[in-house]
């Protein structure tokens, strides 16, 4: 699927209609001091092995893509979860 490089749509903080550049969303990089990594490591040491069941089957062929709509004047980020599709392209 195609989609516009920008998108005129609405600002929350400038309460109007404003031009949003489209980027495609990427997950950051997890912590590796967080609380729940440390409590998931600390539980895999010693007996009694994973934690949680470990999905082997995967049942969908695609993700939700999520874009992020940058607001050209005030800078804003809007999170926008789309459908599901193979592929995105930002045109």
């Amino acid at each position: 699927m195609k989609v516009p490089a920008t998108i005129r749509t609405y600002c929350p903080r400038c309460r109007k209609h404003t031009e949003h550049k489209v980027v495609l969303y990427k997950k950051g990089k997890d912590r590796a001091l967080a609380i729940g990594a440390r409590r998931h490591e600390r539980e895999l040491h010693g007996y009694g092995g994973q934690k949680y069941p470990i999905q082997r089957k995967k049942a969908k062929l695609t993700q939700k893509q999520t874009l992020k709509l940058i607001c050209k004047e005030c800078g804003y980020t809007i999170h926008k979860k789309g459908i599901r599709l193979k592929k995105l392209e930002i045109v």
